[in-house]
């Protein structure tokens, strides 16, 4: 039986929809403003929302908006006496169903609602399908007890708001564990918003976080939602969060204490309903030890630890992985020899699922015949191998012994340099070609190959 909601301060309308909508079999609950009827709203599943325009304490329009945020399946009919052109066309805009004019028709009304709940029944099973098509693409893939184990802790956290932290070298699948919880949850059907901080300069990781108001700063021309906003009622994927900044941290903190933020230049405080997943390929206590992260931070993310192994750790999951992105690629009658299989469950895989899914998509483009024994293999797999990378690099550029015994930090500035030469160079010296290819803002980039002073002549742009 389906549910209505009529939201109207006349009583006489209440009762007399009420007892239309009742002869028909419908389930139907009133309420004479838009607070009240929001509360039944949190309360009760309704399908259908017949709204009136002109209400006390919060208008018809306002309420609509929202109603479209917060309960996207019911579908909303505006109802009004003073009705004109202006005024419908704004609130089938704002994502009315239907406009209907007082005095209401007994035919119009039965019409509209059997029309509104038939088009819900079609955007559920649309959103149904949509889900069991994500799930698919979001298996976790693999049969090793690590994976077997990850699934289940998938299957038990995805079912609360729990804080979950993934750890994991990069390229395990940290984003595709944060899907999968998404889309198990009862949060599946709102937004799934991530935020690589990694790749967002100091500068910006507030602004992109907790949005801005015109003027807030020099660039800010114009006011704009952060990402706590967009993905309210869903879930935020806080991915490389080791290497967000300590500024950034405090007020992320504070949003997760609180569940309240204002924009940077507002003074409008914002409430916020985001279950919070975070991933890095760091270990968040050394930095905390090192005054790198914040240690309350910490505690409040690692709610429900889930860690991804390297793929050199699960090579039984080599073979399982390598014909499901094949599938995936629609190469689904393609045999892999038992030498190449040997060959491909002894490399190290130090780009670990999404080195692998490179092999795939290589052996999708490249290969021909129904099967692949070890020396084809062999020349499709050292063409994307991190050592052929590494032996490209030629001479200094190689990870050899004598950086290896360097201070920490220099050792690590000795590889980004190295590893932006490369980039750069591949890329023909195009900044936003670069920046780009290796997922951080061109202008992050200016900054750090004027640091370590890599071919300033060469720098070009599209």
């Amino acid at each position: 039986m389906a549910a209505i909601l009529i939201i109207d301060d006349e009583p006489g309308i209440r009762q007399t929809l009420a007892s239309i909508l009742e002869d028909e079999k419908y389930h139907v609950f009133t309420a004479e403003d838009a607070i009240a009827g929001m509360e039944l709203l949190n309360k009760t599943k309704v399908d259908v929302v017949f709204l009136d325009v002109l209400l006390p304490k919060l208008g018809g329009l306002e309420a609509l908006e929202q109603i479209r945020a917060n309960w996207p399946s019911p579908e909303v009919v505006m109802i009004s006496g003073h009705a004109n052109i202006d005024m419908a066309v704004r609130a089938v805009k704002g994502g009315a169903f239907d406009f209907l004019e007082k005095p209401l028709s007994l035919d119009k009304v039965l019409t509209v609602c059997r029309n509104a709940i038939q088009i819900r029944k079609l955007r559920e099973e649309n959103r149904t399908l949509k889900k069991n098509v994500s799930l698919a693409r979001q298996e976790i893939v693999g049969t090793s007890a690590a994976i077997t184990g990850i699934r289940k802790m998938v299957e038990q956290a995805a079912a609360s708001d729990a804080r979950i932290l993934i750890t994991g070298e990069n390229g395990t699948g940290k984003e595709v564990v944060a899907k999968a919880i998404h889309l198990r949850s009862a949060r599946c059907d709102r937004p799934f918003i991530e935020v690589n901080c990694a790749a967002i300069p100091e500068t910006l990781i507030e602004s992109e976080l907790f949005g801005h108001e015109k003027g807030a700063f020099t660039d800010a021309v114009s006011s704009r939602k952060g990402r706590f906003e967009i993905a309210n009622g869903g879930t935020l994927f806080l991915d490389e969060i080791g290497d967000m900044s300590l500024s950034a941290q405090a007020k992320v903190l504070r949003v997760l204490q609180e569940q309240k933020m204002e924009r940077l230049g507002g003074e409008k405080t914002i409430e916020t309903d985001v279950r919070i997943v975070a991933a890095t390929n760091q270990n968040l206590e050394k930095a905390c030890a090192q005054g790198l992260f914040r240690q309350d931070l910490f505690f409040r993310l690692n709610v429900i630890p889930i860690h991804i192994p390297p793929l050199r750790e699960r090579a039984g999951d080599i073979p399982l992985l390598l014909y499901h992105f094949l599938q995936e690629m629609d190469i689904k009658n393609l045999r892999l020899e038992d030498d190449a299989m040997e060959l491909i469950c002894a490399h190290d895989w130090p780009g670990n699922v999404r080195e692998l899914r490179n092999l795939a998509e290589r052996i999708a483009v490249m290969h021909s015949g129904d099967s692949i024994n070890r020396e084809a293999l062999t020349g499709l797999l050292s063409k994307g191998s991190s050592g052929a990378r590494a032996g490209a690099l030629g001479g200094e550029s190689a990870i050899s012994e004598k950086m290896l015994e360097h201070h920490f930090n220099d050792a690590k500035e000795s590889f980004e340099k190295h590893y932006l030469e490369f980039h750069f160079s591949k890329n023909n010296g195009i900044i936003s070609r670069t920046a780009e290819a290796i997922g951080i803002y061109p202008s992050n980039l200016h900054a750090k190959l004027k640091k370590y002073g890599i071919a300033a002549q060469t720098i070009k742009e599209e």
